[in-house]
């Protein structure tokens, strides 16, 4: 059974190309492999959200609530061969 699901994520490159990528369903991802890969993402992304004086762990924790309910993703990117955290909007079903 094949659970994967090819996207195109829009959003601006540098090379004015959209990422090729496969969602990565995040309850199949180890526990603590998430926690660093969104403990990673809140530390090189956050300065782009409002963080309203939060703490690290409370940010890691809005992130991973938000996987659960379905506002996010985690999509392997296919081009670059790494793994990111992109809002549910800004991905666009191929199939």
């Amino acid at each position: 059974m094949n659970n994967t699901e090819e996207v195109t994520i829009e959003y601006e490159r540098q090379d004015d190309t959209a990422e090729e990528g496969v969602v990565v369903p995040h309850d199949r991802i180890s526990p603590d492999t998430l926690r660093k890969m969104v403990e990673d993402f809140v530390t090189r992304d956050w300065s782009e959200l409002t963080d309203a004086g939060r703490t690290l762990d409370e940010k890691i924790e809005q992130v991973i609530q938000q996987l659960e309910d379905g506002k996010v993703k985690v999509v392997f990117d296919l081009t670059t061969k790494t793994c990111n955290i992109i809002p549910l909007d800004r991905i666009n079903n191929t199939r």
